[in-house]
């Protein structure tokens, strides 16, 4: 992509980021010749990272710091008081130019508890699908390994899914839709921004710092202020903005324009324009623990392609029909050495030494040097992992400001098994998984149980594995919820409370995370804020 110019600096619809939803709102919009389009993105262009447009390339994009934000959360009372990664995409598509390319829509289960009749599961089919026809999304076909692991978990109480965008997985495990075309990466960039990047009312800025959005007095969005190449710049807009920066950038924006808990506002000193306590609260994330096994030949798969969804705690009181939790059978060789590269540094170097020092690359070059014996290969080979990612978690963290400067990552805190209910699911889901594991098709397979290791079957082992290995799934949401009551960001289009001009399309939206993972549905409110969009604008 050539580097557009902003030229003119008034335009009908600004979108701030540059990720899954904001490529897609702005590709959307800018159908529309009659509407001037601004999309700024802080990261780079996906053509300077060729590894972001290829089906292939997503461990490589892992370990590449151009592509991700480097965030460390606040030390977690419920893992042991560790700071954990919680680091994001940057660059144009954002985190679905770095992530695995699974593509779940979610279940009707979990649009049901937005407890919003517009976002229904038969109110948000219709964009799933209009986006599954551009970005031409695939399965995976299957190998012997993978049927292998179907097998033993129908033998552990799941049913093989055959479809597992059909709105009803739970029980579920089956092949999974991933994002892609031959080679090629289908995001949202690649789908919705790339093929239109000659229209002339859609102007893409990357390298573009959002500082803050402009207000009047009478609390009406009128700009959005940026550093591009050096220069500060205000974009007028003469309709609406939307945030689309994710759910730890979009928080942190809104307070950063005034608009959020006004105690934090002042404490930093920023003027507050509209007093919104839930901005950067209802924080919600899917923390993971992977169960390691040595198979006794090779694991003849590249891709965690297989995913199952299922009711670990029945204490719960979630809906009979609600997953609470996500199981993914993960091949080694798909990106082992490179989650060691990229997650080794965020454990072994103190997050007040990790942007300060060389330490992380030195980590990191250990890492490499580490996986180049044939041995080392060989092992990778023949492991697997069994995923147990919490789905549901009753726990809520929170996103607030570190300081007025726009360049500072803000404080977060996911507050893992701040609820206790959230540990009996996991440890629950830790279970389940080794049932999958101990059926006979992976056990003749193979299934030497590496980590944690068959000494930590006790339920307090189990307790102690959970706290000292779980990590984001990188799944962060919720954090300006849609929603009626005081606490409620946005209302059911998306609109921010208290001001006009301005909405946010994002995870960030979500009242309640899915069980799935979180890009499709992404997405899917980019593609519906452009709907918002259109018929506000409509005469």
């Amino acid at each position: 992509m050539t580097q557009a110019r902003a030229g003119n600096f008034e335009f009908d619809y600004v979108i701030i980021g540059g990720g899954s939803s904001g490529c897609v709102a702005a590709g959307q919009l800018s159908a529309d010749p009659q509407a001037r389009v601004l999309l700024l993105e802080l990261g780079d262009r996906a053509e300077q990272h060729p590894e972001t447009l290829r089906a292939d390339g997503y461990k490589d994009a892992f370990i590449n710091d151009a592509l991700m934000f480097e965030r460390f959360s606040v030390p977690q009372p419920g893992c042991r008081g560790r700071p954990l990664f919680m680091g994001s995409g940057r660059g144009m598509g954002g985190s679905g130019s770095i992530n695995a390319m699974v593509y779940l829509r979610g279940s009707a289960a979990d649009f049901r508890a937005w407890d919003e009749p517009t976002w229904s599961w038969s109110a948000v089919e219709p964009a799933f699908t209009a986006i599954e026809r551009t970005l031409d999304v695939h399965r995976r076909p299957p190998t012997e390994f993978t049927e292998a692991a179907i097998t033993a978990a129908e033998h552990a109480g799941f049913h093989r899914q055959h479809d597992l965008n059909d709105g009803d997985f739970l029980g579920g495990l089956g092949y999974e839709w991933m994002n892609y075309r031959d080679d090629e990466r289908r995001n949202a960039y690649v789908g919705f921004i790339k093929p239109h990047l000659d229209r002339p009312n859609l102007v893409v800025l990357t390298g573009a710092a959002v500082q803050r959005l402009v207000f009047d007095d009478r609390r009406r969005l009128t700009g959005v202020e940026f550093i591009h190449e050096g220069a500060r710049h205000t974009a007028r807009v003469r309709r609406e903005a939307v945030l689309c920066a994710g759910a730890l950038e979009s928080p942190k924006l809104l307070m950063l324009s005034g608009v959020g808990p006004r105690a934090q506002l002042v404490a930093h000193g920023v003027p507050p324009v509209f007093d919104l306590p839930g901005v950067g609260a209802n924080f919600q994330d899917h923390p993971n623990v992977t169960l390691f096994h040595l198979a006794r030949r090779d694991v003849d798969c590249f891709y965690p392609q297989v995913y199952g969804f299922h009711r670990a705690n029945r204490a719960s009181e979630l809906p009979p029909d609600q997953a609470d939790t996500c199981y993914v059978v993960y091949p080694a060789r798909s990106s082992f050495r490179e989650a060691f590269m990229r997650m080794l540094p965020a454990l072994m170097v103190p997050p007040a030494l990790y942007h300060r020092t060389r330490l992380p690359r030195i980590v990191r070059a250990g890492v490499s040097l580490a996986f180049k014996p044939g041995f080392v290969r060989s092992i990778v080979r023949r492991l697997y992992g069994l995923v147990v990612i919490l789905g549901k978690p009753r726990s809520r963290g929170s996103v607030r400001l570190a300081s007025a400067r726009a360049s500072d990552h803000p404080i977060v805190d996911p507050a893992y098994f701040a609820d206790p209910e959230d540990m009996d699911t996991m440890i629950a889901g830790v279970e389940r998984a080794r049932r999958i594991a101990d059926a006979d098709p992976l056990k003749d397979y193979g299934n030497r149980e590496l980590l944690p290791g068959r000494w930590t079957s006790s339920r307090a082992a189990t307790d102690a594995f959970i706290r000292s290995m779980a990590m984001t799934t990188y799944h962060y949401a919720g954090t300006c919820a849609m929603g009626r009551g005081a606490d409620a960001v946005v209302d059911a289009q998306l609109r921010v409370r208290g001001v006009t001009g301005l909405r946010v399309a994002d995870a960030s939206i979500m009242p309640v995370v899915p069980v799935s993972a979180l890009n499709a549905p992404s997405m899917m409110i980019g593609h519906r804020v452009a709907d918002f969009l259109r018929e506000a604008a409509a005469p």
